[in-house]
């Protein structure tokens, strides 16, 4: 059985452990393992996710199957436009790829975005990710490329979008 939930503060360790047993597999022949360690102590410390959670800035949802974490995604306003949330994290753990985790969280993610009125949907992913493909077929287009500085690395993407109006 798959359930879909809104995080909270006591998911903090939950969405930590997917965070660290999915980065190291998708990323580790994309960018360097100091990358990695970096974005993981940052971008998922406790302090980081507790703050978005905490200030609402970022919605995080746990996927379940049969009560085991197996994804996680977060979303929120996006501040190019305001029709517009942006898809901050979508992860899933490999050895759960190809049962349509991804998609349900997509999915989710796009009905809740259409009950508030919101037409399009945003998303950076590592312009050598595979995950670009997937995007891709659920009908994501490139908006465009996108360098951003982060501590003494780059995150090289695409900035993908999808009109859900």
């Amino acid at each position: 059985m798959i359930t879909i939930q809104n995080a909270q503060l006591s998911d903090l360790a939950i969405i930590r452990e997917l965070a660290e047993k999915i980065w190291w597999p998708t990323y580790k022949d994309i960018i360097t393992d100091n990358q990695i360690e970096f974005m993981l102590s940052s971008i998922y410390s406790s302090e980081s996710i507790s703050k978005a959670l905490i200030d609402q800035s970022q919605t995080f949802l746990l996927l379940n199957e049969n009560d085991e974490p197996k994804a996680f995604a977060s979303y929120g306003t996006w501040n190019e436009q305001p029709d517009s949330w942006k898809i901050h994290k979508l992860y899933v753990l490999p050895a759960s790829h190809g049962k349509g985790f991804g998609k349900d969280l997509l999915n989710e993610i796009k009905k809740r975005a259409r009950s508030n009125g919101i037409a399009t949907l945003v998303l950076n992913v590592n312009r050598q990710n595979p995950a670009f493909n997937f995007y891709q077929k659920y009908g994501f287009t490139v908006l465009r490329e996108e360098d951003i500085p982060i501590g003494p690395y780059w995150m090289n993407d695409f900035v993908m979008m999808l009109s859900i109006a």
